[in-house]
C-alpha cells in the first residue's frame, strides 16, 4: 500500500472491518433463524394428527391419503422455510453493503478528523523557515497522543527560534564590533603609507594590506547586512523597483566599462512593499556579480517586469547545473570548494540576494545559461 495516505488507510481498515463483522452478524442471524424455523415433515404430521403413529417418519414413506396429505404440506413449508431464508440472507446483503458504504464514508470522515492535529503539524513546518519560525500549532484538546506530539513539536520550535535568534544577535554584533579595527587599521596603513620616505618594500606591502582590509570590510558589511535581513523587515514602504535598477546600474557603469562588458536595461515599473536599502543591495549584488563573474567582450541584461520582479543574465564562464545550488551558500565558489580565498568578492553575494528575497516574502533562484554565464530571476509579491 506505498503511496496511499495514512486516512485512505485508516478508512479502508474501518471499512474492512465493519465489513468483517457484519459478515459474522449475517451467518449468525441465519443459522439462528434456520433453527428456529420447524422442520416442514414433522409440523405436516403433527397437523394431520398422526404425530402419534408417523412422528418422526420421513413424508414420503406415510402411505394412502394421509401420506398424501403429509407430502403436500410439507413441501409448502418447506417452501416458505426456503423462501423465508434467501429472502433473509438477500435482505441482510443488501443492508450490510449499505451499511458498509456508510461505514467507509464515516471511517473517511472519522480519519480526517483524527488526523487533523497531524496535517496542522505537516502545515506548520512546511511554512517554517530558518529566519521565521514564529509559527505554532497550539493544539487544543484532551491530553491524549496526537497533543502531546504537537506540544513537543512547539517546543522544539521555541529552542530554535531561540537558537537562531542567538546565532543572529552574535552575528550582528560580532560584525559591527569588528568594523571598528578594521577602520584603524586602514588609517593607519594610509597614514604610514602617505610619507614620502617609505621604502618601496614597505608600500608594496601597504598596498597588499589594503587591499585584504577593504575585502575585509567589504565581508563584515555583507554579514552585517545579512543578519539585518534574516531578522526580517520591521517596516515596508513602497520602493519603485525599477528606478532603484537604474540608480545601480548608473553607479555601476564605471565597473562595467573597466570590465569591458556591455550592460542592456529593459526596465518596466514595478513597485513593491519592502526596505529600499535592502532592496538596492539585493540590486547591487546581483547587477555586481554579473560584471564581475564575466568576460572581457561579455554583456549584461537586466530586466524588470512584473513575474519575475527581476531577472539578471550575462554572459560568461560555462556553470555545471550541479553547481548552481551552492552559488546561494556563504563563502561558496562554482565549483563548490570555500571562496574565502577570492579577492574579488566577500562570497555573500548570493546569499544576501537569497536573504533580501525572503525577508521580502519572494525567493531567488538561478539557472545556468546555454552558453555559459548565469540566469538570476527574483519574484518578489505585489505591493
Amino acid at each position: 500500500m506505498n503511496g496511499i495516505s495514512v486516512r485512505t488507510k485508516l478508512t479502508a481498515w474501518y471499512g474492512a472491518l465493519f465489513l468483517l463483522a457484519g459478515l459474522v452478524l449475517v451467518v449468525i442471524n441465519y443459522l439462528l433463524v434456520q433453527s428456529t424455523l420447524p422442520d416442514p415433515a414433522r409440523v405436516a404430521l403433527t397437523t394431520i394428527g398422526s404425530a402419534d403413529l408417523t412422528y418422526g417418519v420421513p413424508a414420503d414413506t406415510v402411505g394412502g391419503s394421509q401420506g398424501v396429505a403429509v407430502r403436500l404440506l410439507s413441501g409448502s413449508l418447506d417452501e416458505y422455510r426456503s423462501s423465508t431464508l434467501s429472502t433473509l440472507v438477500v435482505g441482510s446483503a443488501i443492508a450490510l453493503v449499505a451499511t458498509a458504504a456508510l461505514a467507509v464514508l464515516f471511517g473517511w470522515l472519522m480519519a480526517g478528523r483524527a488526523l487533523r492535529p497531524l496535517h496542522d503539524i505537516t502545515s506548520a513546518a512546511r511554512r517554517l523557515e530558518a529566519g521565521k519560525l514564529d509559527r505554532r500549532i497550539n493544539l487544543e484538546g484532551p491530553p491524549d497522543e496526537l497533543k502531546e506530539l504537537a506540544d513537543t513539536f512547539d517546543g522544539m520550535l521555541d529552542r530554535l527560534a531561540e537558537s537562531f535568534d542567538s546565532q543572529k544577535r552574535f552575528v550582528a554584533n560580532a560584525s559591527h564590533e569588528l568594523r571598528t579595527p578594521l577602520a584603524v587599521q586602514r588609517t593607519l596603513i594610509e597614514v604610514a603609507m602617505a610619507d614620502p620616505e617609505v621604502a618601496p618594500e614597505l608600500r608594496k606591502l601597504g598596498t597588499h594590506l589594503l587591499h585584504t582590509n577593504e575585502r575585509s570590510e567589504r565581508m563584515i558589511e555583507g554579514l552585517l547586512i545579512l543578519a539585518r535581513s534574516d531578522r526580517g523587515l520591521t517596516a515596508r514602504a513602497p520602493v519603485r523597483l525599477d528606478e532603484v535598477v537604474a540608480s545601480v546600474i548608473r553607479a555601476t557603469a564605471s565597473s562595467a566599462s573597466s570590465a569591458g562588458v556591455t550592460v542592456e536595461t529593459r526596465l518596466r515599473p514595478r513597485t513593491v512593499a519592502g526596505d529600499p536599502v535592502l532592496l538596492e543591495r539585493l540590486v547591487t549584488n546581483l547587477v555586481v556579480n554579473a560584471i564581475t563573474y564575466n568576460a572581457s567582450g561579455g554583456w549584461v541584461y537586466v530586466e524588470v517586469r512584473g513575474d519575475p520582479a527581476i531577472e539578471i543574465r550575462n554572459s560568461g564562464p560555462v556553470v555545471p547545473p550541479e553547481a548552481v545550488p551552492t552559488l546561494f551558500e556563504p563563502f561558496r565558489r562554482v565549483n563548490g570548494a570555500e571562496r574565502t580565498g577570492d579577492t574579488r568578492n566577500a562570497g555573500l553575494g548570493l546569499s544576501i540576494v537569497r536573504s533580501v528575497a525572503q525577508a521580502h516574502g519572494g525567493y531567488a533562484e538561478a539557472q545556468p545559461g546555454r552558453r555559459g554565464g548565469l540566469t538570476v530571476t527574483v519574484r518578489l509579491p505585489p505591493s
